[in-house]
This record gives C-alpha cells, sequence and structure tokens, in this order.
C-alpha cells in the first residue's frame, strides 16, 4: 500500500455507492467504521444531486471492536430494509472492515429477507473503484437479468437496445447519455433500458428483451455485456463515440447490428468541428505537442481526436486504468510513444515535464499540475471537482460533444496565444500594464494613477528570529539576470519559456557563471539546440 496526497480513483466500494446512487430501488449496507461515511460529500457537493445516495453504513468504532460488529451489521441490514423498503439490496464492506472478515453476504443471507440481496466481495487492497462499479454492476446483473427467453421476432417493429455504462458521478454521463439517445432515435432504434443510471431491479430483469447492447463506457459494463451476451445471445457495441469520426463509426455499427440505414443520420456530419479545423484560425493549432491523460475511455478517445481531427500531435498518452493498459499501449505506439500506466500523480507529473507539452489534457491533478508548470490545460476525464459538473449541457460523445471537444481543447490554446501577445507587446506605451483602456480615453485614472492615489500600506514589523531556532540547508545558489537578458527571455513564447530558463540556469551553474547575461542567454540556447 502507498500513501499518497492524491489518487485518481478511491477503493472499489466507492464505485459499488457510484452503481447503487445512480439506480432507483436500490440500497446499500456498507460495513464501515465511523470515518468511512464520506458518501453524501461525494455526490451530493461534487456531483450536486438534489438526493441523498442510498447507503447505510454500521459505523461501528474502536470500543465495539471487542463485542459483535457482526450483529451491528445484521442490525443494520434489517432496519435499512424496514426504512427504506428497496426492490433489492446490495451488501459489503469498506477498506476498513475488510480487515475484520465478518462476512456480510452470509450475515444478510441469514435474515432471509423477502427481497434480491448480492453480496459484493470487492478486494479493497488489489483493485480500485473503476473495478469496483465494474464488479457490482456485473453482479446485479447475473443476479437479476432472469433466464434466457425467445425473443420476439423482428418483423413489424423497431430494433430495441440497452444503453450500459452511465453512472452517478461520472463525467459527462448524464449529458452523453442525452446525446446517444438522439442517435439512436434518429436511426429509428428503441432503448429498452439504460443502466445503471436510472434503472431499477425490476428493470434489469427486463434487459434480456433487447436485440444488443451499446456500452458507452468500458471500464463500467464490458463484463456485464460480455454476461448478457453469453446468456441471451446479445450482441453488443464497445465503440465509444467520442469525436466525428468515432461518432461516425458507431453510427455505421449500431446501424449495421439493427439492420438500418445510417445514412440519414451522417448526411452532413452535424457538427462544426470538422469546418472549425479546416478554418484558417485553426492552422495555429496544427502540430501542437499534447499530453493525455484519464481513463482509458476518454484518455483513447481524445488522442484520436486530437491527432485525427485537430491535426495536434501526441507526445504523451497514459491512463490509470491499469486493466486496459494494452489497448492504450497499443495506441500509444501509433503515435510513436510509449503509454504511461499509473496511478502516482508524480509519475504523471514527471511524465509532463518530459515531455514539455504545449496543452494538457487529463483530469483535475494534471489540472494542477499544469498550472504549475505554466501550461494551458484542459479536463478531459475524472477524478473531477465539482466545476466540471455543469449545469448546463455539455458531453463529450456525439457529433454535440464534438463540438464541445473543440471548445474544450482549443480554447485553452487561443488563451495562451492572447497571453503570449499581452506579453510581446508588454512594453508597448498603450498596451502597458499602468495605461488605460484604450476606449476610455486618456483622462482615466488607470490601475497605475489609481495606485498613485492610494494612502502607503504601512510596513509589516520585522519578524526577529533567533539563530539557534533555525537550521538553514544549502540550496544550489542561481544566478542573477541581467536587465537585458530578462527582457530578452519575455520574448520567448509562453509555453516554452519556462523550459528556456531552466535551460539557461542550469547552462549557468554548471559554468559557475556569477551572472546571466544576453550573451549567456544565446550560448545556452545553441548548446542545447544541438
Amino acid at each position: 500500500m502507498q500513501l499518497t496526497v492524491w489518487t485518481y480513483e478511491g477503493p472499489p466500494h466507492i464505485g459499488a455507492m457510484r452503481v447503487a446512487t445512480a439506480m432507483e430501488g436500490l440500497h446499500y449496507v456498507l460495513h464501515a467504521p465511523q470515518g468511512d461515511t464520506y458518501a453524501d460529500l461525494l455526490f451530493t457537493m461534487i456531483e450536486r444531486r438534489e438526493k441523498r445516495p442510498p447507503v447505510t453504513y454500521t459505523t461501528f468504532q474502536a470500543r465495539d471492536l471487542g463485542g459483535d460488529t457482526a450483529l451491528l451489521f445484521k442490525d443494520a441490514v434489517a432496519q435499512a430494509h424496514a426504512r427504506f423498503q428497496p426492490q433489492a439490496m446490495i451488501v459489503g464492506a469498506s477498506c476498513t472492515a475488510e480487515l475484520i472478515q465478518d462476512d456480510p453476504g452470509g450475515l444478510a443471507k441469514a435474515l432471509a429477507l423477502p427481497i434480491p440481496v448480492i453480496p459484493l466481495e470487492l478486494p479493497a487492497y488489489q483493485k480500485k473503484e473503476n473495478w469496483g462499479a465494474s464488479e457490482t454492476f456485473y453482479r446485479l446483473v447475473r443476479a437479476l437479468a432472469g433466464q434466457p427467453v425467445e425473443r420476439s421476432s423482428r418483423e413489424g417493429r423497431r430494433p430495441l437496445c440497452n444503453i450500459l455504462g452511465p453512472t452517478a458521478l461520472g463525467f459527462r454521463h448524464r449529458d452523453d447519455l442525452i446525446e446517444i439517445r438522439k442517435i439512436l432515435e434518429s436511426l429509428g432504434i428503441d432503448v429498452n433500458v439504460v443502466a445503471p443510471l436510472g434503472a431499477s431491479p425490476a428493470d434489469l430483469g427486463r434487459l434480456r428483451e433487447a436485440d444488443f447492447n451499446v456500452v458507452l463506457y468500458p471500464e463500467i459494463a464490458r463484463a456485464a455485456a460480455q454476461h448478457l451476451e453469453k446468456t441471451f445471445r446479445q450482441p453488443f457495441i464497445d465503440i465509444v463515440p467520442i469525436g466525428v469520426g468515432a461518432t461516425t463509426r458507431f453510427v455505421e455499427a449500431v446501424a449495421a447490428l439493427a439492420g438500418v440505414d445510417p445514412a440519414p443520420v451522417l448526411a452532413g456530419v452535424p457538427s462544426r468541428l470538422p469546418w472549425y479545423s479546416r478554418s484558417v484560425d485553426s492552422t495555429y493549432l496544427t502540430d501542437k505537442r499534447v499530453f493525455i491523460f484519464g481513463d482509458a475511455t476518454h484518455a483513447l478517445g481524445i488522442a484520436r481526436v486530437a491527432a485525427t481531427e485537430l491535426g495536434f500531435r501526441v507526445v504523451g498518452l497514459g491512463t490509470y486504468s491499469r486493466e486496459f493498459a494494452r489497448e492504450v499501449r497499443a495506441e500509444a505506439a501509433l503515435h510513436g510513444i510509449e503509454a504511461i500506466i499509473a496511478d502516482d500523480y508524480l509519475d504523471v507529473e514527471a511524465a509532463i515535464q518530459a515531455a514539455q507539452p504545449e496543452l494538457v489534457l487529463g483530469t483535475q491533478m494534471e489540472r494542477h499540475v499544469a498550472k504549475r508548470l505554466g501550461i494551458p490545460c484542459a479536463v478531459i476525464s475524472a477524478p473531477v471537482h465539482v466545476q466540471d459538473f455543469p449545469a448546463r449541457h455539455s458531453p463529450q460523445m456525439g457529433f454535440e460533444g464534438a463540438n464541445v471537444l473543440f471548445d474544450t481543447l482549443v480554447h485553452p490554446l487561443m488563451m495562451g496565444l492572447e497571453e503570449h501577445l499581452l506579453g510581446m507587446f508588454r512594453e508597448d506605451p498603450e498596451f502597458h500594464d499602468g495605461a488605460a483602456p484604450s476606449h476610455l480615453g486618456r483622462t482615466h485614472a488607470g490601475p497605475a494613477m489609481m495606485q498613485e492615489a492610494a494612502p502607503p500600506a504601512p510596513a509589516p514589523a520585522p519578524m526577529v528570529v533567533e539563530a539557534a531556532q533555525v537550521t538553514l540547508t544549502p540550496i544550489p545558489t542561481t544566478a542573477p539576470w541581467s536587465p537585458d537578458a530578462e527582457k530578452e527571455l519575455k520574448k520567448i513564447p509562453f509555453f516554452v519559456r519556462g523550459k528556456a530558463r531552466a535551460n539557461t540556469e542550469r547552462f549557468a551553474r554548471e559554468r559557475q557563471l556569477p551572472l546571466i547575461t544576453l550573451e549567456t542567454l544565446y550560448d545556452a540556447k545553441a548548446h542545447f539546440g544541438r
């Protein structure tokens, strides 16, 4: 086990919570100590859900360990059933409670409740959140989908499919689902069940009625789809429709399974991304170096959009979804790079620094890293924070999702270009920091005049520190920059300025130069450019 400040995924019982919270009529009883009861924060604060997650905890304390914690669990299950009256229940243990080995499944079975109770065995010290969500959904489908039945003939009726994969706390799952429903409706295909999001245990019993399954998020639903294929002979499609190209392939594959014509839906490709990518403004984007990291679904989809639809150069690609490492490595090989398979954000940060990208596309962790390194960034994958659950419609899948992706990927670079231009004209008499906005005239009191009018702030009292109180650790000293060298450095585009400064300071340290001059800057450029 490794202690860390940030983690890309929680333990597997968080994945089970995501499935339970997404569904209706399902309750999750979690054997967990006091302190592991944070489901409300995840779903009501981060995702801003309007109701609490259907999770009941045993919340045992240290003093309970000397007694019968199994009895606490049985009481919690019985009380949850009496209070919430769910159609079905899932039971399991958190990572801490797993060590007690109370066997939640066996204890719940002994109660002989009049509803299905599905036990979850989620090894918290070997697996992570997405695996937990996948295993939970698979167990539910296996327990509740029922026995094989003869499906009705397609003659005289529209094709029928299930949509599998969307969960609570999923990155843009709600919005992606809206877009995929529109596409299926345009193709003349009816949706039988969407699961887990919005489905009840009774709905899972109707999964077998569909002609085929659409898997939107393979990390969550591929295992369940494989079970349905084996048990009910339902084929499935797991082409992730992120970007115009992938959405086109998705439409063609779905149409082929359903026996319908995709041409009306694909006519004209209802997305503005291809036109934007060919427009003159987008020549600035061509061959931009981009680093991509996230869950496998989004990392793979965004890499293909970046390279084939926007003309970026993928210089870094990775995932924390180890179960999909082979697929990510294969995609990275197509870009001539080695994939980063890691769940340690420090390893990812080191890879970003080594790749020196001009744009980072990742999770909220890469957003923090890119901000510290001064690199434009956009969030394209979970884990995300509250600002990435917008109230507006903002999908990543489908043709409208391609429009959103264009904005998501391009705007950070455009803002970066604006910052670079402001930096280039920093010394211009009209654009310097103290100049008033030109449309307000010369008499307007600009920031500099306002600062002059303000009374000076009192100087802080000096802090006296005894010499014995501190121990100073020597650090490598960097030579100071001369004014003309600093001025020349500011002319270098912002997205490589940090690397230029670091290389020049390293060049000066290795040669023990007392001052970094304009000549030092040029010498360092020539040295590292060889």
